[in-house]
């Protein structure tokens, strides 16, 4: 008892010195950080969080924690310079028995194929009840994708969560080995993160085919910045458009898409609308067509769009008359709204105000950033011609809208780098006395 009362002290005190940022110390010594990894390693009570980064000493310093590993709920190791032999401390917590590592961030290492193969070592042990791994930019290739997928066949049923972001090596061929895991009957995968990882359609039909033979528990997908074009997003519609899918979350920024794709993917959601929340589709060239296709599904009863990115994709006022029309047919789901750097003028906002003006809006984000508002056009206008009748301003249009609505959800409204004058900023303030909390 006496014993670990002292522990318990010593600990507290090595973990005061050591995120004291040196105030307490001048130098933490990296002997100091192998006793807490000690102490930690033999603690009774489990860590919740070992994040290295947390603590301010040499790089040394961090990585003489990282036996610590054994004996914590989520390990936060990025951007540490981990080498092989690391990689077979983490392996080793994953295989003792109990193993309480739960969450494993390993994201900003670059990590060779052996390092992977010492990782996976630990991910097929039956002990291993990770859930989510992170390992986004650490310079994986096709062989430790080759590697990863088979270790979690072995192990199946614990990950929920894989992120490779910026893996950019990962490839086609890579993702080919990644969908052998997918399909597996026991996978119960829900978020996959493959941003930026060098993908084509290829990957996207090889995807679809692993999901549609296991699609019931993936729930968000992010395929953004891979040059997938309307031929790879037509082979994931293939399994948008299964009864058991239950994807909640996709992303496909900056994916080479044009209108084309828009048309599928409406196409695909109307046969299995209900769960869809968020779809993110910024700097793709959709155009006004595209988004026309979009409203065609934005507008049914059963759609449940929560959040709608759209950010520089070429619209204009007409998407905005678009959308307006299709969220007044089903104006209770949406709550996000993006249209940032998109040309879609005074006008264009005239249209959403429209729908701002509706008793059953609950939008509570609308940003249009850099949209070529024009909110000194009427003074300019009427300097020029001073008997014509101004034009309404953005603000004017804003604060009708909102005053229509005395309920209106807007908390959040960014119309950052248009051109607004003085008094278009002062009557927009007048705001603040709604709900609104960033302006």
């Amino acid at each position: 008892m006496l014993y670990n009362e002292r522990q318990t002290r010593i600990l507290q005190q090595i973990q005061d010195v050591l995120k004291s940022g040196g105030r307490v110390q001048p130098v933490v010594s990296e002997s100091l950080c192998s006793a807490l990894a000690y102490i930690l390693q033999t603690s009774q009570q489990v860590l919740e969080e070992l994040d290295l980064n947390m603590y301010e000493v040499s790089p040394q310093g961090k990585l003489n924690l990282i036996p610590a590993v054994t004996n914590c709920r989520k390990a936060v190791f990025g951007n540490c310079d981990l080498s092989e032999l690391h990689c077979e401390v983490v392996a080793s917590a994953l295989r003792s028995s109990p193993s309480h590592l739960r969450e494993l961030h390993l994201s900003d290492n670059k990590l060779s194929n052996a390092s992977m193969s010492a990782l996976c070592d630990g991910l097929k042990s039956p002990n291993c009840k990770l859930s989510s791994l992170r390992l986004y930019r650490c310079g994986l290739s096709e062989i430790s994708c080759s590697a990863l997928a088979s270790a979690l066949k072995s192990n199946p049923s614990h990950l929920t969560q894989l992120d490779l972001l910026g893996n950019e090596d990962l490839s086609d061929s890579g993702v080919s080995h990644l969908c052998d895991f997918l399909k597996s009957p026991d996978c119960r995968l829900q978020i996959l993160t493959l941003y930026h990882c060098g993908l084509s359609e290829i990957s996207c039909s090889a995807l679809a085919s692993a999901l549609k033979s296991n699609p019931s528990h993936l729930t968000d997908l992010s395929l953004s910045y891979n040059r997938l074009s309307d031929s790879g997003v037509s082979h994931l519609c293939g399994f948008l458009k299964s009864p058991d899918c239950r994807l909640q979350i996709l992303t496909l920024r900056n994916c080479g898409l044009t209108e084309v794709s828009c048309s599928s993917l409406v196409s695909a959601l109307k046969s299995n609308p209900s769960h869809l929340t968020k779809l993110e589709l910024d700097n793709n060239s959709l155009s006004d067509s595209g988004v026309s296709h979009l409203c065609g599904f934005l507008e049914r009863s059963d759609c449940r769009l929560k959040t709608l990115t759209v950010r520089e994709c070429g619209l204009t006022e007409i998407s905005c008359s678009s959308l307006a029309s299709a969220l007044k047919s089903n104006p209770s789901h949406l709550t996000e709204l993006e249209l940032c750097c998109n040309r879609v003028s005074d006008s264009g906002v005239s249209h959403l105000c429209g729908f701002l003006e509706w008793p059953d809006c609950r939008l509570r984000t609308l940003r249009c950033t850099r949209c070529c508002f024009r909110g000194t056009k009427s003074h300019y206008k009427e300097a020029e011609e001073p008997h014509a009748a101004p034009e309404p301003r953005v603000a004017d249009s804003r604060l009708k809208a909102l005053k229509s609505n005395p309920s209106s959800h807007l908390i959040e409204l960014d119309l950052k780098s248009n051109k607004l004058s003085v008094s278009d900023v002062e009557e927009l303030l007048d705001l603040r006395h709604s709900r609104l909390e960033r302006l």
